[in-house]
């Protein structure tokens, strides 16, 4: 099988680490060989990186530092993990890529004028490097947050310097996830992550069989 870049994206709370689980067994009995990863946090230098960004007091850092350190962690992953799985013909599997940083960065924090900035970094960083396909899991925020706080209840590590966020942040963050979204249609698969955890593995695997006919 042709070795794929596929990376899902979402709001906090949207179901991607469960969903991408599941898809993965699904690819291998394609007999797709597959990595996964995610960002930030996929090695270890990128694992303190993740400290850094998701725990602790939102306001910690300022938004020039938190941006630089998504791009080094992206970096790492790009070069570490990524282009070497690709280049073993296996297809990688991302939590989270270079749209999470425009979503999140640029629309979520309305802190940047434009993303010049981060289109200037991508470059330098990834040189251009896209997804074949995006899952773009799309949840209400109420809904999506609610998940996220029931879900660090049972966890040790608290990651919610981002849920912390007034709400205003991600109702632009899913806003501008969706705006993303249009601007590359051929990429994206908008998938309604407010169904059940099987609806939304079976509506992505659907959309996955009629995009891999284009690709």
């Amino acid at each position: 099988m042709k070795p794929l870049f596929i990376t899902f994206e979402g709001g906090d709370g949207a179901g991607k680490s469960l969903q991408i689980l599941r898809f993965k067994e699904y690819l291998e009995t394609l007999n797709h060989k597959v990595v996964l990863t995610r960002e930030p946090g996929s090695t270890e230098v990128g694992k303190e990186i993740r400290k850094i960004l998701v725990e602790g007091d939102k306001d910690k850092i300022d938004e020039t530092t938190e941006l630089l350190l998504f791009y080094a962690d992206r970096r790492i992953n790009l070069t570490k993990v990524i282009l070497p799985a690709l280049s073993e013909g296996k297809t990688v599997i991302s939590d989270r890529y270079n749209d999470s940083t425009i979503a999140y960065q640029y629309y979520g924090s309305n802190k940047f004028n434009d993303t010049s900035l981060m289109d200037n970094l991508y470059q330098i960083v990834a040189e251009g490097k896209k997804p074949d396909i995006t899952f773009l899991l799309d949840v209400d925020v109420k809904i999506g947050l609610e998940r996220s706080f029931n879900k660090a209840k049972t966890e040790q590590t608290k990651e919610l310097r981002f849920e912390n966020v007034d709400i205003s942040f991600h109702e632009r963050l899913r806003n501008g996830y969706l705006e993303i979204a249009k601007k590359e249609p051929q990429r994206f698969c908008i998938i309604d992550a407010n169904k059940t955890i099987d609806e939304v593995s079976l509506e992505i695997i659907e959309k996955f069989n009629q995009k891999i006919k284009e690709l």
